[in-house]
Order: structure tokens, then sequence, then C-alpha cells
């Protein structure tokens, strides 16, 4: 019963960490957004972040 209690409260806590960590993040379309991703290797791309960066970084 411990044991669950326990993984219970680091599952939540990675919970709480992902979510600290994505409203840290600029908006998609931002210029922050965009020197962010500019600075990103192009190979670690999501074709969604590809998408997204053509739209509001190049033709904008």
């Amino acid at each position: 019963m411990k044991r669950n209690a326990i993984r219970l409260a680091l599952v939540g806590c990675g919970g709480a960490l992902a979510l600290l960590v994505y409203a840290c993040s600029p908006e998609v379309g931002s210029k922050a957004w965009c020197e962010k991703m500019a600075d990103k290797p192009k190979a670690d791309w999501s074709a969604n972040e590809a998408a997204d960066y053509a739209e509001n970084c190049l033709f904008n």
C-alpha cells in the first residue's frame, strides 16, 4: 500500500513538472517561439513544428 502511494506521488509530481515546463514554453507562432525553433536542429523538428514554423515564421 505504501509503495502505491509513493508511485502515485511520483506520477503526480511528474505531471506537475510537465505542466510547468509546458506553461513556460513560448506560444506557437510568437517571435520567441520562432527564434527558439530557428536555434533547434531541423532534424529534431516534428512535422507539426515544421508546418507551424513555415506558416508563422516564414510567410508572415
